[in-house]
């Protein structure tokens, strides 16, 4: 695998540490590792680890830089052909996530702090995989920033023993008893309230030294200033030392009787923990954060409320008082840090994540309205799960009027229903839903919808591939779609088109339906109410379009003309339609002739599974362009097609029997819901014109 690590710099510090002890094991291992950074005192020991450096200003959080340093990324991804980018703090992650959504590559993160609740820590909650050091970040993540828990990975970070020598700590103390606090000099770490209690501590103490070892960013200077004033204040000048940065850790630790942890804020993790452990150093911490998990109290440290100097004291004079608790606490610890927190474990258990990533692959099918166009992706979306094969889970983004449709497909793994026209109507539904799919982690979205919203939510997803129509309508957030260069073609076939780039061409497949025995029973039920016989011929009509496409009906009278012509043929006719249209069936029934041997079915179908259902029932299907009509192709039903405003050509659905009847005028087609003239092109089809196709497929 070829890793890319990102991080602001590479000074000394628990995240440094821990991202050139990860790339130099990646590249012990065969991998390729390459980090990112503004660099530091670490790169060398980085590079002569076998590690790669590229030094880009990815510490700077203007939203200028964070939009400057994209491009560069996107370069070196391209260049050391990445296959998985691991981002490490927020601000390169932001360049780092889109850096990935450009070239395809994954994007992982690991949280290494307790981050506020805003927009800019939201980046950390978007990789593919979520890296966290305790779960106490890991509920963190979840709760405040919605991360699901398949997609939180806890990896707790490890040392390198070899680097530690352990010694019991009644063996190693000297002339004073020396307690230590290590980390960066800023207000989080506490420092005030250590040397509150190192001053309380020093009463009962009289041999103890105390060291602070970090220091302080520029930011930071009056802070510093503020701590050595109070040093100086509380009389304890003459034993404290302000060591500064150091380099060699495991050194300092093996002076050190005692370390404490003063952080005042939930701590991810504590490296500096585990490291004092691994020197048989024992610990007072704060119990925050990621550090429960750590430090069992009583048993491998000591725990004390945050910001209280008192506790601190007393929890070090314990150490300082009872030589036996001490080597206690520090055997227990050392046991734990050899069993799960080395430097090994957390590489093993890394890879396995890198490994997850690249194996476990995710797609998305969008489409959201409407029933008949829903069917006619039956087929494409059976070439997709074929082509994809096992690796990949298939989910699909439809709205609640097209559930039915794919309720039972056996192509999908997860199929996301949202109501974008109702509840979650507007941009704000939109980016609501922008998030939940964004947080599932997919790696490719096929558009199958192509309008604006499809594909915003295409782009808000964050997938690395996004593949549809480039049209208009906001088509250019797919960054592999194609363009509609308006073909004449089938429907199919025109879906089809948009999986070209993942190697999928149309070669003549047909439509799918997935009713259940349920939809079955249902169906025979309205047959059976109408007394009829087992070997009764069943023509079906479809009697309306839509509400709003008015100008594909045939006119009633036209109906009741076919009904006249087949029931005198003995053939028993069956109305279709929705429950609105019942009143416009009994009108038609009443006036034709042979009333008594219509049945209408309309409003009798529950969903469109049943109604497909009906219509297999039948001999041959009348219907205009319609999901009706689409659900009798689908069950393979002989078809009369009744074509006006829109072409045939496009919106056929693909039949093995078909009668396709058209009477063009100079307007059509027109793709006018609304027709105002008084000679359609609907109503120049005639009964006999129907009539004669019917026959034709009967026989």
């Amino acid at each position: 695998m070829n890793i890319l690590q990102i991080l602001p710099e590479l000074n000394v510090g628990g995240v440094e540490t821990g991202t050139v002890d990860l790339a130099g094991r990646l590249a012990a291992l065969g991998h390729k590792a390459v980090v990112v950074s503004a660099g530091g005192r670490l790169v060398k020991e980085l590079e002569s680890r076998g590690a790669s450096h590229y030094r880009l200003p990815v510490y700077k959080k203007s939203l200028f830089n964070i939009v400057r340093m994209i491009r560069p990324i996107e370069d070196i991804i391209r260049k050391e052909r990445i296959d998985i980018v691991h981002a490490r703090s927020r601000a390169p992650a932001w360049s780092a996530f889109f850096a990935c959504r450009r070239t395809g590559a994954v994007f992982v993160t690991t949280c290494h702090g307790y981050y506020g609740k805003h927009f800019f820590s939201k980046v950390m909650g978007w990789g593919k995989r979520v890296i966290v050091p305790g779960n106490v970040i890991g509920r963190h993540m979840m709760d405040d920033f919605g991360v699901p828990y398949d997609r939180i990975k806890l990896v707790p970070r490890g040392v390198g023993l070899s680097r530690f020598k352990y010694t019991p700590p009644d063996e190693k103390r000297k002339d004073s008893f020396n307690v230590g606090i290590i980390g960066r000099i800023t207000p989080l770490k506490g420092h005030l309230f250590f040397i509150k209690g190192m001053a309380k501590l020093a009463r009962v103490v009289p041999d103890l030294k105390v060291w602070i070892v970090g220091d302080a960013p520029e930011s930071k200077a009056a802070y510093k200033e503020q701590l050595l004033l109070l040093t100086r204040r509380l009389g304890l000048w003459n034993c404290t030392s302000f060591l500064g940065t150091q380099k060699d850790i495991p050194y300092v630790l093996s002076g050190l009787d005692l370390l404490v942890l003063a952080t005042t804020t939930p701590e991810a993790f504590g490296r500096v923990v585990i490291e004092a452990q691994a020197s048989g150093v024992p610990v007072v911490a704060s119990k925050v954060g990621g550090v429960v998990d750590i430090i069992e109290d009583g048993v491998t440290g000591l725990l004390v409320p945050p910001a209280d100097p008192a506790s601190i004291a007393l929890a070090a004079a314990r150490i300082y008082r009872d030589p036996k608790l001490a080597r206690r606490l520090a055997e227990a610890a050392y046991v734990k840090v050899k069993s799960k927190y080395t430097a090994e474990n957390m590489t093993e258990a890394t890879l396995k994540v890198y490994e997850e990533c690249l194996n476990e692959r995710r797609a998305l099918i969008i489409k959201l309205s409407s029933i008949g166009d829903a069917v006619l992706t039956s087929a494409a979306i059976a070439a997709v799960k074929r082509k994809l094969g096992p690796g990949f889970r298939l989910s699909l983004l439809t709205g609640e009027i097209c559930r039915e449709v794919f309720l039972r497909c056996p192509y999908i793994d997860d199929l996301i229903v949202c109501d974008l026209r109702n509840k979650d109507k507007g941009l704000r539904g939109l980016l609501k839903w922008g998030a939940v799919l964004r947080r599932s982690g997919f790696d490719m979205v096929i558009d199958f919808q192509n309008n604006r919203k499809s594909h915003l939510l295409s782009w808000l997803s964050a997938a690395g591939q996004r593949f549809g129509y480039r049209n208009g309508k906001l088509g250019w957030l797919l960054n592999r779609g194609v363009k509609d260069d308006k073909i004449c073609s089938g429907p199919v076939e025109h879906q089809f088109r948009v999986l070209g780039p993942l190697g999928i061409t149309y070669s003549g497949e047909k439509l799918e339906f997935w009713p259940d025995a349920s939809d079955e029973d249902s169906a025979q039920e309205v047959l059976s109410q109408a007394w009829v016989a087992d070997n009764q011929v069943l023509v079906g009509i479809n009697i309306s379009a839509s509400r709003r496409w008015t100008s594909k009906n045939w006119p009633s009278e036209k109906i009741a003309g076919l009904i006249n012509l087949l029931c005198g043929r003995d053939i028993r006719v069956v109305l279709t339609g929705t429950e609105e249209e019942k009143k416009q069936a009994d009108k038609i029934i009443a006036a034709v002739r042979f009333s008594k041997a219509v049945i209408n079915a309309c409003g009798k179908t529950a969903d469109i599974n049943q109604l497909a259902c009906l219509i297999g029932k039948c001999k041959v299907f009348v219907s205009c362009d319609s999901a009706a009509l689409h659900a009798a192709a689908a069950r393979g039903v002989p078809l009369v097609a009744l074509f006006g405003p829109t072409d045939p050509r496009r919106h056929l659905p693909p039949s093995g029997q078909c009668e396709v009847i058209q009477r063009k005028l100079k307007c059509s087609p027109c793709y006018k819901p609304v027709c105002r003239k008084k000679a359609t092109c609907m109503s120049g089809i005639s009964p006999e014109d129907v009539f004669s196709a019917i026959c034709r497929l009967m026989s």
